[in-house]
């Protein structure tokens, strides 16, 4: 709001879910700085027509002292190269960029542009927010209405020129009985409470769907039945789930950090979301296949076969069918114990691994096929474990990296964050209020370790690929 008050230069990109009202926000900005304003869409238009607007308010700038404000929509369809046409505009102050995407802008813009704008990031509509547009929806067609001559067909859906009931509200709407059958505003009767409580159901936040289904109401008989409307409605609307955009990783991140948590019912929602939605099962399984080992691992060798089996299931028996094999693995891995020790342990490996790649491997464990290897010292000082009768020592590891412990000791605290809050919060809401049984042991951590997980950041970044 300051910046809009402001009349702020700066070049924006509006990150929000569809019709939370990026494009309305980028209209009331250049109309409140006085700017001239030019729309586009990444959709149909392309480098041309940007480097025409450009040129234009570079001319305009010159000319009459007044900055254009380009808007381009879904501007993540641009690829990398065609967002560097931009660039030398925006670095120039020809040209001020506000730029609307569903898309995450750390993924799909690059990091020149974003480091020359500010990227806000907008939220969902509420229920209430929706409730409200419609309301305001319904007054402006009201309004409208009793501009018409008065011709009487019948109670309800006479117009007159001085309306007989007092005028629509978010208030009027919602309080009505759930007994009444119709709201008493003759402009729509059929806009019952649980019609309009079921588009700001319906339409999950989106100003345009909320809009789209009122339009479906107002054009229904005045005397439909409400179940058959209900009905209809929640046919015309179809999931907003996208395969290709953040909502899969969104919930496929949300169905693997609840199997973590050991929380089947959660990870079973996630579940029932995506395949609902139409998500490929083959994507879950191979998710899920990975969790096996990265959460459960040694805790649970079962889990891994187990996961490998639905992927197969879910290859040969397809949907509807295996989405029961993948619930049975999703609730096996949830009630699973878990362990980290075997992935943590590669990672320890993979870091002192690319510290030297030079690192020479022991003469003892070397390979020995040929006479000359062995005279060498290839093989030499090597004990075959299965000839002894007792534990033997070799040498595994080179000797910078020997006393180093990759894979650590089941029950090692070592590295682990000990964090008083996040403990009092589950004892609270999912032990009954008892303290964890946990506590009796020895703490080994810090008393106040940085916060934070693991590396969740980088495992889902890896998983988008």
């Amino acid at each position: 709001m300051g910046l809009m008050e402001g009349g702020s230069a700066v070049s924006m990109i509006f990150w929000g879910p569809p019709g939370c009202g990026k494009t309305t926000l980028a209209r009331l900005f250049a109309g409140q700085s006085d700017a001239i304003f030019k729309e586009l869409s990444a959709t149909d238009a392309g480098i041309a027509d940007v480097r025409n607007v450009a040129e234009e308010a570079k001319r305009m700038l010159a000319l009459t002292g007044r900055r254009t404000v380009l808007f381009l929509d879904e501007v993540h369809r641009f690829n990398k190269a065609q967002q560097d046409i931009f660039l030398p505009y925006i670095e120039h102050g020809h040209l001020q960029l506000i730029g609307a995407t569903t898309e995450n802008p750390s993924f799909k813009l690059t990091g020149a542009l974003l480091s020359r704008c500010r990227v806000f990031v907008l939220e969902r509509l509420t229920d209430d927010d929706i409730k409200q547009i419609i309301t305001q929806a319904v007054e402006r067609v009201s309004q409208a209405g009793q501009t018409k001559p008065t011709k009487a067909v019948d109670d309800d859906i006479a117009y007159s020129s001085q309306p007989e009931e007092e005028p629509l509200s978010s208030q009027t709407l919602v309080s009505q009985p759930t007994s009444t059958p119709k709201v008493r505003f003759s402009a729509c009767p059929q806009l019952t409470p649980r019609i309009l409580n079921s588009l700001a159901s319906l339409s999950t936040g989106d100003a345009r769907t909320a809009l789209t289904l009122l339009e479906l109401v107002l054009s229904s008989p005045h005397d439909v039945d409400e179940d058959a409307l209900l009905g209809a409605l929640r046919r015309s609307v179809s999931t907003s789930y996208d395969r290709t955009g953040d909502s899969r990783y969104d919930m496929i991140s949300a169905l693997h950090k609840s199997v973590r948590g050991s929380n089947g019912s959660a990870a079973m929602y996630w579940l029932a979301r995506m395949l609902s939605a139409g998500e490929d099962p083959l994507y879950i399984a191979r998710r899920m296949t990975v969790c096996a080992s990265e959460d459960v691992g040694l805790a649970d060798n079962h889990a891994l076969p187990l996961a490998m089996a639905t992927l197969q299931a879910c290859q040969t028996i397809g949907m509807p069918e295996c989405r029961i094999n993948l619930a049975h693995l999703v609730a096996y891995l949830s009630e699973a114990p878990k362990s980290t020790r075997a992935y943590e342990a590669y990672s320890r490996a993979e870091e002192a691994a690319k510290r030297d790649m030079t690192l020479p491997v022991p003469l003892p464990v070397r390979n020995a096929p040929t006479g000359l290897m062995k005279e060498l010292g290839y093989a030499h000082g090597y004990h075959y474990n299965p000839d002894y009768a007792h534990p033997v020592t070799n040498e595994y590891l080179p000797p910078q990296l020997k006393d180093e412990v990759f894979l650590r000791s089941e029950g090692d605290k070592t590295d682990k964050l000990w964090d008083e809050d996040a403990l009092s919060t589950w004892e609270q809401e999912e032990n009954g209020g008892q303290p964890w049984e946990g506590r009796t042991d020895v703490q080994t951590v810090s008393a106040d370790p940085p916060r934070g997980t693991r590396n969740d950041v980088v495992t889902d970044a890896f998983h988008r690929t």
